[in-house]
């Protein structure tokens, strides 16, 4: 045992954890102003000049860049809006673009170079954009069936029996009003601090092997945890637009449920 303790002397590396995403604010008596922040102030910017870019370029034969906006626009309106919610999708659709390009943009925050954080990697992100999908999908219902007859669409599914609302009627309004978003944001948050946690640990594990431990058998261990970091980065990258989409598809079957004739 103390022959393997010599060839991985660890004791001075100090692993990534939970504290390694608690950031210090920019602004010095401005707590709320840190990196996460300013990554999503930045990705509304460029979300909006992708946006407004390709609404001016109307060509009828379309540039490679707005061949790339026509295309992200038809793939929202097309595969997250129309097929989810159905001939009513247009007045949500303008949502839609706006959440899948927030939430796309904000996570590929964490394969930059200069950033290497998604912005959802902080819980706080991902209950803030969970919450306002809650607020949204509540509010397209209620505007539309009333306050109780909203109630009663989304705690009642058709066709079960008198005898076992009881039951149901818990059951449904645990589901649909109170676990939606807190699964919605807890997917999110997962996936990109779990990701950005490994690519830490490989890489920072990897950096000391290679720079700070003698044996030579470290420093090749430190060289393969690196080249397997950058798999891991391209991992990353799917887990990133995956879950950009999974959430947008999540808030059009919501807002779809929450409108729906029949629940």
């Amino acid at each position: 045992m103390s022959g393997w303790t010599s060839l991985m002397p660890m004791e001075t590396f100090e692993p990534p954890g939970v504290e390694s995403f608690d950031l210090p604010p920019l602004i010095p008596g401005v707590p709320w102003f840190d990196k996460y922040m300013l990554m999503a102030l930045v990705s509304v910017v460029l979300i909006l000049a992708f946006w407004l870019t390709m609404a001016r370029k109307n060509a009828l034969v379309p540039s490679r860049g707005q061949f790339v906006g026509e295309a992200a626009y038809s793939f929202v309106r097309n595969t997250l809006g129309r097929d989810m919610i159905g001939h009513d999708f247009k007045k949500y659709l303008p949502f839609l673009i706006a959440i899948f390009s927030f939430v796309l943009v904000n996570n590929l925050w964490g394969i930059f170079p200069l950033t290497l954080l998604p912005t959802a990697s902080h819980v706080g992100w991902a209950y803030g954009l969970a919450g306002l999908v809650w607020v949204l999908y509540n509010a397209i219902g209620i505007k539309k069936f009333g306050p109780i007859g909203y109630l009663r669409h989304v705690t009642i599914p058709p066709g079960v029996p008198t005898w076992m609302f009881p039951l149901i009627i818990p059951l449904e309004f645990l589901s649909n009003i109170l676990v939606r978003p807190l699964t919605l944001s807890l997917r999110l948050f997962a996936n990109m601090f779990a990701g950005h946690l490994l690519v830490l640990v490989f890489v920072l594990g990897g950096e000391y092997l290679l720079l700070h431990s003698e044996p030579l058998v470290n420093k090749v261990a430190g060289v393969f945890s690196l080249i397997f970091s950058m798999a891991i980065f391209g991992l990353e990258i799917f887990v990133q637009i995956l879950q950009a989409y999974i959430f947008t598809v999540l808030t059009a079957q919501y807002i779809s449920s929450a409108t729906a004739e029949e629940h």
